[in-house]
C-alpha cells in the first residue's frame, strides 16, 4: 500500500516566549521539524511526506534547509486557519485516494516518534481504517464538576493520545469534507464523527509534543541518551 504523512506545524512559539515559531527551534544543533520529517523518511523512505506550513514561514523554512542542507524530499501545503483546515489542506497535496493509500497525520514538533510506532500505526489502520497511539495515565486524575468540587477519575480507563493518527485515505478524506465543528480536537475525532470507530496501538513514551522551553529541556535530555 502507499503510504503518506501530513506534517502539521502551524505553532506561533507563543508558549515558548519567543518570536521563532517553536518547530523552527534547534535541538542537537537542528531545527525541531528536521528532526520530526527524519523520523519518518528513516522509517520508510518511500513514505510521501506533505508539509503543512503557515505561508508566512515557508520561505524561512526553505532558508533553513540551505543552511542545514536538508535534502529529504517533501510537498508543501499551506497552512489554514485551524489544524482542522491545515489537513485539508495537506490532504488536497496528496495526489493519491482510494482504500490502498494510507494517511498517517503527524505533529511537527513529535520529533522523536518510534519507527516501531510509525510502522504499527501504518499496518493497523490498513487493517483497520482508523488508528491512534495512546499511553496509559501514569498520574491520578480529577474531574471537576460545575460547582468547583472534583472527583477521582478511575485512570485505567483513560488514555493519552499521540500522533501519527493514521487512516486509509478514503477514511480520512471522508472524514475531512465534514464542517468544522470546535469538538474537533484532533483527526480521530473528525473520523470518529463521520461514523468510523478508531482503534489503539501503543505509543512511545518519548514521543512529546515540544510547547514549552521545559519541553526543550527534555528534548536535549533524550538526544543525549
Amino acid at each position: 500500500m502507499k503510504k503518506y504523512v501530513i506534517i502539521v506545524a502551524g505553532g506561533k512559539g507563543l508558549r515558548m516566549g519567543g518570536e521563532i515559531p517553536k518547530q523552527f527551534l534547534p535541538i542537537g544543533g537542528k531545527p525541531v521539524l528536521m528532526r520530526t520529517v527524519e523520523a519518518f523518511y528513516q522509517t520508510d523512505a518511500e513514505t510521501g511526506i506533505v508539509l503543512v506550513l503557515p505561508k508566512v514561514q515557508q520561505d524561512y523554512w526553505k532558508e533553513l534547509c540551505r543552511q542545514y542542507d536538508f535534502r529529504i524530499p517533501y510537498i508543501l501545503a499551506d497552512g489554514g486557519r485551524t489544524r482542522f483546515h491545515s489537513v485539508q489542506n495537506g490532504l488536497q497535496a496528496v495526489p493519491e485516494e482510494g482504500s490502498d493509500v494510507l494517511i498517517a497525520v503527524h505533529d511537527g514538533v513529535r520529533p522523536f516518534v518510534s519507527s516501531q510506532v510509525i510502522q504499527a500505526c501504518f499496518d493497523e489502520a490498513a487493517r483497520q481504517g482508523a488508528v491512534v497511539p495512546v499511553l496509559d495515565m501514569v498520574d491520578s486524575v480529577r474531574q471537576l464538576s460545575a460547582d468547583g468540587s472534583s472527583m477521582a477519575v478511575d485512570r485505567s480507563r483513560l488514555k493519552l493520545v499521540q500522533t501519527p493518527q493514521t487512516f486509509r485515505a478514503d477514511v480520512l478524506k471522508k472524514a475531512y469534507s465534514q464542517d468544522f465543528t470546535e469538538l474537533f480536537t484532533d483527526d480521530a475525532s473528525v473520523v470518529e464523527a463521520s461514523g468510523v470507530s478508531v482503534a489503539l496501538v501503543p505509543g512511545n513514551r518519548e514521543n512529546i509534543k515540544i510547547t514549552t522551553p521545559f519541553d526543550l529541556k527534555i528534548a536535549e535530555a533524550l538526544l543525549k541518551e
